[in-house]
This record gives C-alpha cells, structure tokens and sequence, in this order.
C-alpha cells in the first residue's frame, strides 16, 4: 500500500472518529438513570421510554466498540502495520478497506471468524 492510499484511509478513519465521538455526545444524555413520576406517567409510556433507553445503550456500546476499532486502525497506520491481516497476516484487500477502512482481518478470515 502507498502513502498516499494510507493518508486517504487515515483520514476516513479521523473522519469516522470525529463524527462518532459527536454522536456519541448527543447521545449521553439519553443513557441517564429514568426517573418517572409513576403517577403522572402511564404504564405504557414508563415501558416505551425504558426500551428507548436499552437501545440508546446498546448503540452506544457499539459506538464505544467503533471508536476502539478505529484507534486500532490509526495507531497501526503509524506502526505501519495496517492493511495487513491480523489472523493470517496478507495483505487486506483495499476494496475492504475502502469500505470499511478499520478492518483487522481479510475476507477469508474474517468469515471464518464470524
């Protein structure tokens, strides 16, 4: 892989970064311990507003998930190790990465993993 197709990856992958830790900004709130007035608040809306919170926190756990991922992949731009399968260690396909440009694994590898 050249240095150009590198930069053009590590920019994907600060962009992603970026806008992944302002997602998950907004998001924070949303996360917080529901305090609902049992009273003034209806059993159905109670439950609709503590689903909302379960998967506000699950996609924040896959955000977490996403941002570690891409920290990997830019700390192994530096090393000069990335684009290189961590399982097998070939070179991933640049069609994989342009796709997803935190991939640690090649196609073959990564289907065998899943």
């Amino acid at each position: 892989m050249n240095d150009a197709e590198l930069n053009r990856f590590k920019t994907l992958l600060l962009q992603q970064r970026d806008t992944l830790m302002a997602s998950q900004q907004l998001g924070q709130s949303a996360t917080e311990t529901l305090a609902l007035d049992q009273s003034s608040v209806g059993r159905v809306s109670r439950i609709d507003a503590i689903q909302s919170q379960s998967m506000t926190i699950e996609t924040t756990r896959l955000r977490q998930q996403q941002l570690r991922q891409i920290t990997t992949a830019i700390a192994m731009i530096e090393s000069g190790d990335y684009g290189f399968c961590t399982e097998c260690h070939a070179e991933i396909d640049v069609k994989r990465l342009s796709i997803d440009p935190a991939a640690m694994q090649c196609v073959p590898c990564a289907s065998r993993l899943e």
